[in-house]
């Protein structure tokens, strides 16, 4: 309908100069037709025609007079019933393109019963043709040539919107119509396969749409597998949890037990198997707490970090025969504002990760593997470096280093120590990053700052 529209004022456009065009070569046919006849009279001199030969020359002419004007003098050639007032009279030699449009549009509209006087040149010649007519003639011609331009136009205009309605439906409703479908099939069940619309190779917009529809419906199921994925993973955990916390309280029991036998031995490791499976009883009741709403907050203190750290270097019991050296390179008296169990499981989690990766390196490194923790404070940050020669990360990995269950580095690995220990030196107000060195191996860098001291605790502190 618009395509309709829009071809019909177009026309207008062409219609307007071309019902002038048309008046005028009407006026002019009339005119020669009369200046032949005028000629031909003309030319028999002192000779008048009968009444019924000009009767019959002004009805082929369809006029009421015709005159022949040569070098002043004018010659009545025939006329019946010359009428008294002519009301409008026209110059066909002197008319303009706009005094034609405006003619026309006066005839079309206002005339139909007027006398008109036309007169315009014989060829060459100086003669002059003069007509007297009524307009009623001209102006039937030219309603007529309206009307046919009117369903000329509406005809080309049909052709026209069918054929921009063909294409504009072929290229874009179709493809629309396709990927709403396709939107709608997917939303359905997203975890079919067969529904992820399948894309066309083109570089028009609504192709480009169509391949990011497709690669973004592709994300989305990969991320509800992974969503569901991650479901079935804390039933199963939370399953395990049950049960191993019973485990872990029986061991507890006998830990205790143990702590009190009189041997030297037993004596030097019970502390950090308590500390240990007191750890592993905590870490069973807060499994869960990944991936909640929010993060449960940390009961931040001033603590030493050099023994934290030392008790990371136990825990992971490195073998002797691994040819792995722990070294620790922090200040006795270094402290830092955190809570105590979040921030060791942060360095325990980077940590074993640093030498699982040592001990599963097959690229025949020659010399010491390392693993190298230091520790520095500027101003009101605490910054610590986690280190280690081994082979360094994957690029995969490093795509997504803090992301849960894609961002492991070994095989069989599960991504969630990193995410975990993003998620706790966040909750810290911290950041942890890593760092790109010139040396192979990996370098993470946690900065952790300390909490703003209130205004009024400031103020007893300085008067203490």
């Amino acid at each position: 309908m618009l395509t309709v529209i829009f071809v019909m004022l177009a026309e207008v456009l062409i219609f307007v100069p071309s019902v002038a065009n048309m008046r005028l070569r009407w006026l002019e046919d009339r005119l020669n037709t009369a200046a032949a006849a005028a000629v031909v009279v003309d030319g028999l001199e002192n000779i008048e025609l009968s009444r019924p030969l000009q009767e019959d020359t002004l009805m082929a002419t369809g006029t009421k007079a015709i005159a022949l004007r040569r070098n002043s003098e004018s010659r009545l050639v025939a006329a019946v019933d010359i009428p008294p007032d002519i009301d409008e009279q026209y110059d066909v030699a002197a008319m303009t393109p706009l005094s034609a449009i405006g003619d026309a549009f006066d005839t079309l509209l206002f005339g139909g019963d007027r006398i008109i006087r036309v007169f315009g040149p014989v060829g060459d010649s100086d003669a002059t043709i003069e007509l007297v007519m009524e307009d009623a003639s001209l102006r039937k011609a030219m309603l007529a040539y309206a009307r046919n331009v009117f369903f000329l136009s509406l005809f080309i205009s049909l052709i026209t919107a069918a054929l921009i309605f063909l294409s504009i439906n072929r290229l874009m409703i179709r493809p629309i119509r396709r990927m709403t479908a396709s939107m709608h099939a997917f939303s359905a069940d997203p975890s079919d396969p067969g529904r992820v619309l399948s894309a066309s190779g083109g570089t028009d917009e609504l192709s480009v749409a169509g391949q990011h529809l497709s690669d973004m419906q592709r994300h989305l199921q990969k991320t509800l597998k992974q969503q569901k994925n991650l479901a079935d993973l804390g039933l199963a955990v939370s399953k395990i949890n049950h049960d191993m916390r019973n485990i872990l309280s029986s061991a507890q029991l006998i830990s205790d037990r143990l702590a009190s036998v009189d041997d030297p031995i037993v004596k030097r490791f019970a502390p950090t198997l308590l500390r240990s499976i007191d750890r592993a009883v905590g870490y069973t009741t807060e499994v869960l707490s990944y991936g909640r709403t929010t993060e449960p907050e940390p009961h931040r203190r001033f603590l030493q970090l050099r023994p934290l750290v030392t008790d990371v270097s136990e825990i992971l019991a490195i073998d002797p025969k691994s040819d792995i050296e722990f070294r620790i390179q922090i200040a006795d008296d270094l402290q830092v504002d955190a809570d105590s169990e979040q921030l060791f499981r942060v360095v325990h989690n980077i940590c074993r990760n640093a030498v699982q990766a040592l001990m599963n390196d097959t690229t025949g490194m020659e010399g010491m593997r390392l693993v190298s923790i230091s520790a520095m404070r500027t101003g009101s940050v605490v910054s610590i470096s986690i280190d280690d020669n081994g082979p360094g990360m994957p690029l995969k990995a490093r795509e997504n280093l803090f992301a849960a269950f894609r961002g492991s580095a070994r095989s069989g690995g599960t991504g969630l120590g990193l995410a975990i220990a993003r998620e706790l030196v966040l909750a810290h107000g911290g950041t942890i990053a890593l760092v790109e060195k010139a040396t192979p191996g990996t370098l993470f860098r946690i900065e952790l700052p300390d909490r703003p001291v209130p205004l009024d605790v400031f103020r007893s502190k300085a008067r203490h």
